[in-house]
C-alpha cells in the first residue's frame, strides 16, 4: 500500500509539473498542428501565424488560398511578422524596396488578465495607401497594458501584388482585399483556441486600414466575421480608395518589366508571373510623379460580376444605396487636419527643374500637371479641359488670387483635408444615416501631437501642423511617425480609446462609448451627429455640414 501510495504521491507531482510548465501557456493547439507563442511579462504573442497558402508562383495574381499544410513539429509563433513586399515611401533611401512576397501571416497577442477566461477581438488592419505598410508598425503595449481583448494583426498583399487590375476576369484584381477577408475567416475559425471570442469581433483599421473596413463591411455576409466596425481615417469612398483607370496602368506595369505589348490580359498576368516580385513592386516608381505622389496608384477597384470569387463588383456608393451590406454597427471617422499627410510632404527643400526651393512653391507652375494626381480625380474626369476647369476651381476655392507658398500652407492642408478625407467621411456617414439599419457613429479628433506623420514627412518642426492623420490613431496603437512617450492628457485620451474599442466588441446593442460620452447614432437623423473629442474631453454636437 505504501508503495502504491507513494506512485500515486509521485504520479501527482508529475501530473502537477506539467500543468505548471511554462511551455503549457504558450502552446495553442489548431487543426494544422501545436505552435508555440512568447510569454512577454504581461501578455503572450502568437506571431507570424500563415492563414493563406504562400501567395507566389502560380498563386502571385490570384485569390489566396486557405493555408492547408500541417506541422509535424511545433510551429515557432515567436518571430514578427514580415512586411508585404513593397516601395515603401518611409525608406529614406533611393531604393524603397523592402518586405516579402511571402507574407500572409496573422498575429495574436493575448493580455495577461485572471478576471477573464476568454477575451473579445480586435481586429485590426494595417494603413499605407494599399502600397506600403505593415501589421508589425502598429504597436501592442498600450494595449496589452489594459488587458481588455485579444488583438490579432492582419497582414495582406500591397501594390501591384495586392491591386493590380485590367478589369476583366484574368486579371480582377483586389487580391489584397481578398487576402483581408479570408484572414477574418481564419480568426473566425481559430480564434476561440487562443481565447478568444469569436462572437465578439470589432474589426478596426486607419487610413487604408480604415477604407478597407469599410470595404470589408460592404460584403453583405460581413455580420458573420465581426459584429462591430471602425473606420479611422478612412474610407470607402475617400478618392484614393477606388479608383479609375486600373487597366492603363496593369498594362503599363508589364511594358516596364519587360512583358511588351501584351495582346491581353491572360498573356499579362502569364508574363507577370514569370517576372521576379522586387521588379514588379520596383516598378512603382515609374507611376511616381515626384517624391510618393501619387500615393496609391494601386488599390482597389471594381470587378466584373462574372469574376469567380469577386470582392466588389459595385460603386461602394451604389453597394450603399442597395442596402446589400454588413448590417453592423460602424464608426467613421477623421481628424481636423488629416490632410497634412499629403500637405507636409510639399514643405520639402529640393533642387529640380533648374531651380532649387520648397516643392510648395513649385505648385505655382506646376499645380494643372500635379494637382489631378495629388487629388486623385486624374482618371475620373472625361476630357483635359474637365481636369484643369476643375483644377482651377478648387484653387480658386481654397487660395483665391494668392499663392502657393509658406504662409498659405494651412489653406493648402485644409483642402487636402477636405477632398481626400473630411468631405467624404460625411458622404459616407450621410449614405450610411439614410440606407443602413444599424448604427452609423462618428468623431472628429483635435488634440495635436507634439511629434507626427507631418514632422516625419517634410522633415521640419518650425510648423504649426495641426491635428494630423493618426494623431489618434497611434495613441492606440504605437507608431514610430509619433511620440511613444504619451503626454498626460494622450495618456487619458488612450485609455479610453482602448476602453471604447473593448466595450464596442461586447455590446450586445451597438452602442459606442468614449469616457462619459455616448454616441449618438446618425440612423435616421436629419442632422449630423458627430462627437467632438479633444484634450478637453468630449462632446456630442450636431451639425448640416460638417465642421
Amino acid at each position: 500500500m505504501n508503495y502504491v501510495g507513494l506512485i500515486i504521491g509521485l504520479s501527482c507531482l508529475w501530473l502537477s509539473a506539467i500543468a505548471s510548465d511554462p511551455d503549457d501557456l504558450v502552446l495553442v493547439q489548431l487543426p494544422q498542428g501545436k505552435l508555440r507563442g512568447r510569454d512577454n511579462g504581461n501578455y503572450y504573442s502568437y506571431e507570424s501565424i500563415p492563414y493563406a497558402e504562400p501567395p507566389i508562383g502560380d498563386l502571385r495574381l490570384e485569390a489566396p488560398e486557405p493555408y492547408k499544410q500541417t506541422w509535424l513539429d511545433i510551429f515557432d509563433a515567436t518571430t514578427a511578422p514580415v512586411a508585404c513586399l513593397q516601395w515603401d515611401q518611409f525608406t529614406t533611401e533611393d531604393d524603397k524596396l523592402a518586405g516579402a512576397e511571402d507574407c500572409l501571416t496573422v498575429s495574436v497577442y493575448k493580455p495577461k488578465n485572471s478576471s477573464r477566461n476568454s477575451y473579445p477581438v480586435v481586429a485590426h488592419i494595417h494603413g499605407g495607401a494599399f502600397m506600403f505598410g505593415a501589421a508589425a508598425l502598429n504597436g501592442h503595449e498600450n494595449v496589452m497594458r489594459e488587458g481588455k481583448f485579444i488583438l490579432v494583426k492582419i497582414s495582406y498583399r500591397l501594390g501591384p501584388l495586392g491591386f493590380a487590375s485590367t478589369g476583366d476576369a484574368d486579371l480582377p484584381g483586389n487580391y489584397g482585399l481578398k487576402d483581408q477577408r479570408l484572414a477574418l475567416e481564419w480568426i473566425r475559425q481559430n480564434i476561440a483556441s487562443f481565447g478568444g471570442e469569436p462572437e465578439n469581433v470589432v474589426l478596426v483599421g486607419h487610413s487604408a486600414g480604415g477604407a478597407s473596413v469599410h470595404l470589408q463591411m460592404l460584403r453583405e455576409d460581413f455580420g458573420q466575421l465581426a459584429k462591430a466596425a471602425i473606420s479611422f481615417s478612412g474610407n470607402a469612398l475617400d478618392p484614393w480608395v477606388v479608383q479609375e483607370g486600373g487597366r492603363g496602368r496593369a498594362f503599363e506595369l508589364g511594358r516596364i518589366v519587360g512583358c511588351g505589348l501584351a495582346k491581353d490580359s491572360a498573356s499579362l498576368k502569364k508574363c507577370l508571373k514569370t517576372k521576379p516580385a522586387s521588379e514588379l513592386v520596383t516598378a512603382v516608381r515609374n507611376f511616381l510623379i515626384f517624391s510618393y505622389v501619387p500615393f496609391a496608384p494601386f488599390g482597389p477597384v471594381v470587378e466584373p460580376s462574372d469574376v469567380p470569387k469577386a470582392f466588389l463588383t459595385q460603386n461602394p456608393t451604389d453597394v450603399i444605396k442597395s442596402g446589400k451590406f454588413g448590417q453592423v454597427p460602424w464608426a467613421v471617422t477623421y481628424v481636423t487636419e488629416d490632410g497634412g499627410y499629403n500637405a507636409a510632404l510639399l514643405l520639402n527643400e529640393w533642387n529640380k527643374y533648374g531651380k532649387s526651393g520648397t516643392v510648395i512653391e513649385d505648385l505655382n507652375d506646376r499645380w494643372f500637371d500635379w494637382a489631378p494626381y495629388l487629388l486623385f480625380y486624374r482618371d475620373s474626369k472625361k476630357t483635359i479641359e474637365d481636369i484643369d476647369d476643375y483644377s482651377r476651381q478648387i484653387r480658386q476655392q481654397y487660395l483665391g488670387n494668392r499663392r502657393f507658398g509658406i504662409e498659405s500652407y494651412w489653406d493648402l492642408q485644409q483642402l487636402f483635408t477636405d477632398i481626400l478625407f473630411k468631405n467624404s467621411t460625411q458622404d459616407s456617414l450621410d449614405l450610411h444615416r439614410k440606407y443602413g439599419k444599424s448604427p452609423a457613429y462618428a468623431f472628429v479628433y483635435d488634440n495635436p501631437a507634439d511629434t507626427g506623420i507631418a514632422h516625419a514627412l517634410s522633415n521640419r518642426k518650425d510648423i504649426d501642423f495641426g491635428t494630423v492623420h493618426g494623431d489618434d490613431y497611434f495613441l492606440i496603437f504605437e507608431n514610430f511617425v509619433r511620440d511613444l512617450e504619451l503626454r498626460p492628457d494622450e495618456q487619458l485620451i488612450s485609455r479610453n480609446f482602448i476602453n471604447m474599442l473593448a466595450d464596442f466588441a461586447l455590446s450586445d446593442n451597438g452602442i459606442l462609448k468614449y469616457g462619459e460620452c455616448v454616441f449618438k447614432d446618425n440612423v435616421g437623423s436629419e442632422k449630423f451627429e458627430l462627437l467632438s473629442i479633444s484634450k478637453n474631453g468630449c462632446e456630442n454636437k450636431q451639425y448640416v455640414e460638417f465642421p
